[in-house]
């Protein structure tokens, strides 16, 4: 089978240049690559793979002859685009909320539910930041001792919210230890020694719809009943990068947290760092930059019969964006799940 023609659409943004790095170090096979962004980004330079390539402004005839496309552009430009990859025979692997709740698009966490791209019909979702990591931690202990109920709570950091939000902490924490008032433009709270306890618009139930994005997408990809009960408060906190969670899982089986960490040990893409006494856990400075998530603080849950409480962080552009969306490329490649009737 032929290698296919890929496409970066949002090539020149956060998350596209990582999905860039994380192209070449797990070496994704393909025939051509194609950098595609808006008419304001059309025209630079970017180093792939030691060639230095054009990024050109996205129309829908830019997908004529690409395969794949790897798209983490916005919702807006998904919702425009993607029909029109679709449509010229492309499977379309969007990181915007854009698509993931519709019955007939896979939203799929690599190591999860890979089983769910089999069924693609040229468009597969890439799930929230927060919701990625979860996953990789929840489905080998719910294959163990199934869940009965799920709280968590995020700390995510301000790279979940694009390159303004990054610029707004170091230019908010600058003024702070100045003394110096500072206007916020990304943040409706100042974010410099701060936690705001808002991310995405309040829902009418009074969850954020980040909330009920995790909620809903946890659901979706474990193949859980729609009333499974979950509950989810998420935060912003003042960190460059990576996302921490505080989880509690109550079981219908008892687990113990021995047991939880011997399964997650051998877990894909988990790594566990759990000896408290001589303060070895996972922190967002540790996960910075790597592949795994981290997962630490395992213990029994005192609320709960069943329950097991830990902590994980990961890298949010990483696991939550770039890794898994190249992660989804290389198993729709490798297992022959794009167009062959293309040209290359």
């Amino acid at each position: 089978m032929k290698k296919p023609n890929i496409a970066i659409l949002g090539a020149t943004g956060v998350v596209g240049r990582e999905i860039l790095k994380v192209i070449e170090k797990i070496n994704l096979p393909y025939e051509k690559i194609k950098l595609l962004a808006s008419a304001k980004s059309a025209g630079a330079k970017v180093e792939v793979m030691g060639k230095i390539l054009t990024v050109e402004e996205t129309t829908p005839d830019s997908f004529n002859d690409v395969h794949v496309v790897l798209a983490s552009a916005g919702g807006e430009t998904s919702k425009k685009f993607a029909p029109e990859a679709v449509k010229r025979g492309a499977v379309f692997i969007d990181n915007s909320s854009a698509f993931r709740m519709e019955n007939d698009v896979p939203l799929v966490i690599s190591g999860v539910n890979d089983e769910d791209l089999e069924k693609h019909k040229g468009l597969i979702s890439n799930p929230n930041c927060s919701t990625s990591q979860l996953m990789l931690v929840l489905k080998p202990l719910h294959d163990y001792a199934k869940m009965k109920r799920l709280i968590v709570s995020t700390y995510q950091s301000v790279s979940g919210a694009g390159l303004a939000a990054i610029n707004e902490l170091t230019q908010s924490t600058e003024a702070a230890l100045k003394g110096e008032t500072f206007e916020n433009i990304k943040f409706k709270k100042n974010i410099a020694f701060n936690i705001i306890p808002q991310i995405d618009n309040f829902c009418d139930n009074g969850y954020t719809k980040e909330e009920m994005k995790v909620t809903n997408e946890t659901r979706k990809i474990m193949h859980l009943a729609s009333d499974f009960p979950i509950s989810c408060t998420a935060a912003r906190v003042p960190v460059y990068r990576g996302h921490s969670e505080a989880v509690t899982i109550e079981f219908e089986k008892e687990i113990t947290p021995k047991k939880a960490a011997e399964i997650l040990e051998q877990a894909y893409g988990v790594e566990v760092i759990d000896n408290p006494d001589k303060f070895e856990f996972p922190t967002a400075l540790d996960a910075a930059h790597k592949y795994p998530v981290y997962v630490g603080r395992i213990r029994k849950d005192i609320a709960f019969k069943n329950g097991i409480t830990l902590w994980c962080v990961a890298d949010n552009l990483l696991i939550g964006a770039a890794l898994n969306t190249v992660r989804i490329a290389e198993y729709v490649i490798k297992n022959g799940l794009y167009n062959t009737e293309k040209e290359n």
